[in-house]
């Protein structure tokens, strides 16, 4: 299943600038991400597929915290805003 081995997953693609914004992010919080960069993997097209299928919009990057699909940049940023991003990565 998309993002369920690891407690914090983070997949990208080179085309957009935000995954490097929020993974620093999510790091100055103490965490330690698994960072899948599509673009780079053989099965890259077919776990994106795999992303929209779960209701995910194909912006990137798509964030997976204790195995459920957080969303994207907007999300992360909002719940980092709304001071709940710590709280989240905690429970991972």
């Amino acid at each position: 299943e998309v993002g369920s081995k690891k407690p914090l997953v983070i997949f990208n693609r080179s085309t957009c600038c935000m995954p490097h914004t929020i993974e620093t992010l999510i790091r100055n919080f103490g965490a330690n991400p698994t960072i899948y960069e599509l673009h780079r993997l053989q099965n890259g097209r077919e776990l994106e597929r795999a992303l929209i299928e779960l209701g995910f919009q194909p912006s990137f990057p798509a964030v997976f915290i204790g195995n459920e699909l957080v969303g994207g940049s907007n999300e992360i940023m909002s719940l980092n805003i709304r001071g709940k991003l710590k709280q989240l990565l905690n429970r991972a």
